[in-house]
């Protein structure tokens, strides 16, 4: 198969700007048919000018009107559908001039959601990557931070509220019932964080002092009908503003700090300076509507998009290579700041555990394919294929180590000397490890290897013991399969905590630095033979090869005092019988009674260890995937769990109720999700008996993670009453679009289950539903993507019909919104490590994609990828 060869980037091409900008001003006429956007632009040379050198800008789905320097009309220029070379530069560009640009775009047909688009009416704007070129022509790179001012109009009853970046200088009355709102921004920013905002919203708001005693505006903007649902955003934004002051000493350094929920949105949120736009999904939530999972992620998002404030936006990227400069350390703060906000350390526990079960179920696979990418990667094709779990999760992993390494006051003296060195530039993510190293004083040029190297690094373990001598001799071989472009790889700087427990349970941890590919430490005045606790906290990204013994794990799940070590004993554990067909015998049935039964044990700790490992994480163990008899035999497993421990779920239901007004503090969450995970194991075990309390559950709840809870567990189960239950559910909720996005992903995600019809067959139906709009991101995810990538016993069927269904929902998807497409293509970028006739199958619904000559650059990355093509 023959496919046209995509424009590559390659980080080491990377050359400074020819010019860069300093004072930018725009004037935007916002009409959604044609929108008229005036720039009037102060250009300078930049650190890579040569006299004489034309000035290069690009332009996308824009209609050129005009071109002006220093005031006066010019015309030598070429215009292409993606750039604007202008020639003949004043002076030859040498000294400062002033650039005019006037030109058009078409908000209401801008399907992808990337630019200037509209949305319910409403005027919204997404620019990171690359969305401003199609906004006006401009220098639309990272390392391009000037000073904006930016004047919106608009029809005053269409768009009473006018919003962009920075501090309100002035509002006006126009002719003609239109009206204007002028907003500076004092600090110097990439076009990637520029946003505008127009429409009928209003907002919650508040006054904080911060620690300096000055007062900040804050304001969380929605539609009208959504005002109700801003409460625990605007809890979550206080809390984020004053942690980091405590934290970090960083202070919000605008007026106001504004927040902005829209309903199309291909992201979570986006950082913009001053004015973040979050997909309702993470700003919105009430009881009534929203579970504690959705409480809790708003938390983490309004909190990541408050922190790139100063870790992206105050110290930015010099290029998108540098990606996880900004995103894996945000990522790193924001679940720091939900860890603190769990309230104990058991909850800190719980938090990393849940980090780290993400990091597993989807970066390791990342790391595993086609797709796999240094966090800091070389070369792409498409940047809006990086925004990747492989930059945020592993990107926070490594800067994690550095925490790990240097402590929390070393972290922050690198931290400290970061933005000393860096307020105010676009820098690299050497600039940020130089930063670590030269405030503590510690060689850190090994740590390089974790950003220009792919893969997860594989750590073998051999531990002997030496009773003649009291001596355990620890060895550590590290290596890393290779990857896409890089066959060979160099030893990585590993941080491991590992701890020794012995009979008498005495337990010190220590902190092992493998550095190279071999390394053996010796422990003495070892007085019995110890159980080895590795990458305690899960201390390094990496893969941990020890062939323990089920005797150790059970030790370890019984014993070990690191709480990540223990959920980890009981996942191996059910691994390895999962994987050999086994159910769990009567030690590991005992081992898990225990922890059901302890009364010092968090009950979210306690969800989390009953709760098995994810098929995603099973195949990833595997030489080759058959994933009918992975489904087959974790769903036995569960079952003999649940049966065995009947007589403990019912009594856990009944114990970890939650009467009075609903909290979504930590340990009523932890005792919601213990409970609705003992309702689903009891439909386990007899659905005939269980439904009744689940379906009463359902009737009588008063939130909805309680009541999902119960219409997920029928559902699930295709027990009794689940069909009445999903249509009470729409008729409740049918006006609350995220409410209905659950409703739509309970089904698309149902498992296969014996007399009822294909959820395939079912998917198709609700593609068809009157509520499904495929232009919607968030209703395309909740039926198409939690089909094809979060239901895997449903997707993969040995007749290929998923597969068929999978290429053409991309083909459908990739001319409406491109990000969206290639997003649902990673579903088949794992193809090779599927046994026949699976393997066949996903490989020609990729090649029937592949063949189509109208793939967007998206799109065609990920398949091309995947193909080796």
């Amino acid at each position: 198969m023959k496919t046209e060869l995509a424009q590559s980037f390659r980080r080491l091409e990377y050359r400074p700007p020819v010019y860069t900008f300093g004072q930018v001003e725009l004037d935007i006429a916002l009409d959604p048919a044609r929108t008229i956007v005036k720039s009037k632009i102060e250009v300078l040379p930049g650190n890579s000018f040569e006299p004489g050198a034309p000035m290069v800008l690009v332009g996308q789905e824009l209609e050129f009107v005009s071109l002006r320097i220093n005031g006066e009309a010019h015309r030598r220029f070429e215009l292409t559908p993606e750039t604007l070379t202008i020639h003949s530069l004043p002076k030859e560009g040498a000294e400062k001039f002033t650039l005019e640009i006037i030109s058009i775009c078409v908000p209401e047909k801008n399907t992808s959601l990337m630019g200037l688009y509209v949305s319910n009416g409403n005027f919204f704007t997404q620019c990171e990557a690359e969305g401003f070129r199609k906004i006006t022509y401009f220098l639309d790179r990272p390392d391009v931070m000037a000073r904006y001012r930016v004047t919106l109009q608009a029809p005053e009853a269409q768009y009473p509220v006018l919003l962009s970046n920075g501090n309100l200088l002035k509002e006006e009355k126009l002719p003609n019932g239109w009206h204007s709102a002028t907003w500076e921004d004092p600090f110097p920013k990439p076009s990637y964080l520029f946003a505008l905002v127009a429409g009928k919203l209003e907002c919650i708001e508040e006054t904080i002092t911060t620690s300096s005693g000055a007062k900040k505006l804050l304001q969380i903007w929605v539609e009208p009908h959504d005002l109700q649902k801003t409460r625990h955003a605007m809890d979550s934004l206080i809390a984020s503003i004053h942690w980091d002051e405590k934290r970090f000493g960083l202070e919000l350094d605008l007026e106001r700090f504004m927040i902005v929920a829209v309903g199309d949105f291909n992201m979570g949120a986006m950082e913009n300076k001053g004015l973040n736009i979050f997909n309702t999904k993470f700003v919105l939530a009430q009881p009534e509507t929203a579970t504690d999972a959705d409480f809790a992620n708003i938390e983490s998002v309004v909190a990541h998009e408050y922190f790139h404030n100063w870790t992206g936006n105050r110290v930015t990227c010099q290029d998108w290579f540098q990606l996880s400069l900004k995103e894996g350390l945000t990522v790193f703060r924001d679940q720091e700041f939900s860890a603190d906000q769990m309230g104990s350390e058991s909850g800190r526990a719980v938090k990393r555990i849940e980090d780290v079960r993400l990091l597993r179920q989807l970066q390791f696979p990342e790391d595993a394919g086609p797709m796999a990418h240094p966090i800091r990667p070389d070369e792409y094709q498409e940047i809006n294929n990086f925004y990747t779990v492989t930059v945020y999760e592993k990107g926070s992993e490594v800067v994690r180590m550095y925490q790990t390494l240097l402590g929390r006051d070393g972290f922050r003296k690198g931290m400290d000397l970061y933005f000393q060195r860096h307020d105010g530039q676009a820098v690299t993510c050497d600039d940020f490890l130089a930063a670590m190293a030269d405030a503590n004083g510690k060689d850190l040029s090994q740590f390089k290897n974790w950003y220009s190297q792919a893969g997860t690094p594989r750590v073998k373990v051999d531990g002997q013991y030496d009773a003649a001598n009291k001596q355990y001799r620890l060895t550590l071989t590290q290596s890393c399969a290779p990857t896409p472009g890089q066959a060979e790889k160099k030893p990585f700087h590993i941080r491991l905590k590992v701890c020794l427990i012995t009979a008498g349970n005495d337990q010190v941890e220590q902190l092992l630095e493998l550095t190279e590919s071999t390394q053996t430490w010796t422990f003495d005045h070892i007085e019995d033979r110890p159980v080895l606790s590795i990458n305690r906290n899960f201390s390094a990204p990496v893969n941990i090869d020890f062939e323990q013994s089920e005797e150790d794990l059970l030790t370890l799940l019984s014993s070990d005092d690191d709480p990540f070590n223990r959920w980890e004993a009981g996942q191996k554990l059910a691994m390895q019988m999962i994987l050999n067909n086994r159910l769990p015998d009567s030690a590991l049935i005992n081992a898990y009674r225990e922890i059901l039964l302890d009364p010092n044990l968090d009950p979210a700790f306690k969800e989390l260890a009953l709760t098995l490992p994810a098929e995603s994480y099973l195949y990833e163990q595997c030489k080759s995937v058959d994933p009918q008899k992975i489904f087959a035999a974790r769903i036995s497993f569960r079952k003999e769990l649940a049966k065995q421990l009947q007589l403990e779920w019912a009594a856990l239901y009944q114990q970890n109720q939650t009467p009075g007004p609903f909290k979504s503090d930590a340990i009523n969450s932890g005792k919601r999700a213990l409970k609705n995970l003992a309702l689903s194991m009891l439909l386990d075990a007899d659905p005939k008996i269980w439904a009744p309390m689940a379906r009463n559950q359902f009737q009588i709840a008063d939130n909805m993670t309680d009541r999902y809870a119960a219409l997920a567990a029928l559902v699930m189960h295709g027990a009794k009453g689940a069909a009445e239950c999903l249509e009470d559910f729409y008729k409740r909720f049918a006006d609350d679009a995220l409410v209905i996005d659950k409703w739509f992903a309970l089904q698309s995600s149902r498992p296969p289950v014996e007399g009822l019809e294909s959820t395939l067959n079912e998917v198709k139906r609700l593609r068809e539903h009157p509520a499904f709009k495929l232009n919607n991101p968030n209703r395309a995810r909740s039926v198409i993507h939690v089909f094809c990538a979060n239901n895997p016993a449903s997707f993969h069927q040995a007749d290929g019909s998923g597969y068929a269904f999978w290429a053409e929902s991309v083909l459908a998807l990739d001319p409406i919104n491109p990000q969206v497409a290639a997003r649902l293509a990673r579903a088949l970028d794992r193809w090779r490590l599927f046994a026949e006739p699976y393997q066949s199958k996903m490989k020609a619904a990729l090649e029937q994609v592949a063949a189509c000559q109208t793939l967007s650059p998206d799109v065609k990355e990920v398949v091309s990828k995947a193909l080796g093509i």
